[in-house]
């Protein structure tokens, strides 16, 4: 009998390297920096996607969008978060709630949580569940350093039959 909770916990990192912004939390952010990476390397929808996958028990990112294909290259993150989402809908998994860490020392983004929960929302059809944090690097690592950015995502969902 499959649990009718369950946990799932999601983690990426890109690096950075100088440019003119880059996607994150499902919106562009104006920014000095850019993101290194195949698809359009949004690191908090990344992680998003990650714990939801792991909570349905369906893999990971890599499994259903590898960055070794081509189709993937510059992909929308939320268009690759409303697939996942429509997968967990069909096997009647519904999202409880989101916890987001986005960690980047370069820039403070706390003027940019409603923004971002509101474009999660739209790709998975619910605002009241969604919890976004800025933090620094506190000078430490690559994040710390500039060098890098991360997210942590953590969620609960629900077997809804």
């Amino acid at each position: 009998m499959i649990d009718k909770y369950r946990i799932g916990q999601g983690w990426d990192r890109h690096r950075l390297t100088s440019g003119n912004g880059f996607h994150l939390g499902g919106i562009f952010i104006n920014s000095k920096y850019r993101v290194v990476a195949h698809s359009d390397g949004d690191v908090a929808l990344h992680a998003l996607i990650d714990s939801l996958l792991g909570a349905a028990g369906m893999g990971d990112i890599g499994k259903h969008f590898p960055p070794n294909e081509k189709r993937w290259e510059n992909a929308d993150s939320k268009q690759l978060l409303r697939n996942v989402v429509d997968r967990l809908k069909s096997d009647d998994w519904k999202i409880v709630n989101i916890d987001l860490t986005i960690i980047f020392q370069a820039e403070k983004l706390g003027s940019m949580r409603t923004k971002m929960e509101q474009a999660i929302a739209e790709s998975i059809d619910q605002i009241n569940s969604i919890n976004i944090k800025f933090k620094s690097g506190e000078d430490v690592g690559p994040t710390g350093r500039c060098e890098a950015i991360e997210a942590q995502s953590i969620v609960l969902i629900k077997k809804e039959c």
